[in-house]
């Protein structure tokens, strides 16, 4: 029976959002499927930007607005998908999706309300929500067993309880 869990945080800066995103990260393996979900500038890149830092991914991570897919190769690949130009319900099969889903590395999706019919069942959402400035509401939540380890282990490592 899968489980579900959820928990929340908040970021006092885009730098502390980058910590947060590499601890989590550190932590990824194989399979796992992180969608991102947030306004424009509520932190979906930086997050992402520190979930590849987690994985050992020195090079730069760009928001893959125009590219849809960038690959990145770390302690395992890193598939950053971004489908803010995609209209809901677009073919997404066409750009081969499913082969990034159930491939060898993690993937991190922004934008992923445009890809519901497609996703795994099991992902870990990370809601991003501006509360000011700099500063933002982080909410994990599972959706079955591998997604809710992630959020355990995430708990004991980032924030100590």
């Amino acid at each position: 029976m899968a489980t579900q869990g959820t928990l929340d945080f908040i970021s006092h800066s885009a730098r502390q959002t980058g910590q947060f995103g590499a601890q989590l990260g550190s932590l990824l393996a194989p399979g796992d499927l992180i969608l991102l979900d947030g306004s424009v500038g509520a932190g979906k890149t930086t997050m992402a930007q520190g979930i590849a830092r987690g994985l050992g991914i020195s090079e730069p991570v760009i928001s893959p607005s125009f590219t849809i897919v960038r690959e990145y190769a770390g302690r395992l690949p890193l598939y950053h998908i971004d489908l803010y130009r995609l209209a809901p319900g677009s073919a997404l099969e066409s750009i081969g999706i499913e082969d990034y889903l159930y491939g060898d590395g993690a993937v991190v999706i922004e934008w992923p309300d445009r890809a519901d019919a497609l996703l795994p069942a099991d992902h870990l959402q990370v809601r991003l929500h501006v509360t000011g400035d700099t500063q933002r509401s982080i909410r994990l939540m599972s959706t079955g067993d591998q997604s809710s380890r992630l959020i355990e282990e995430f708990r004991r490592q980032a924030l100590g309880n």
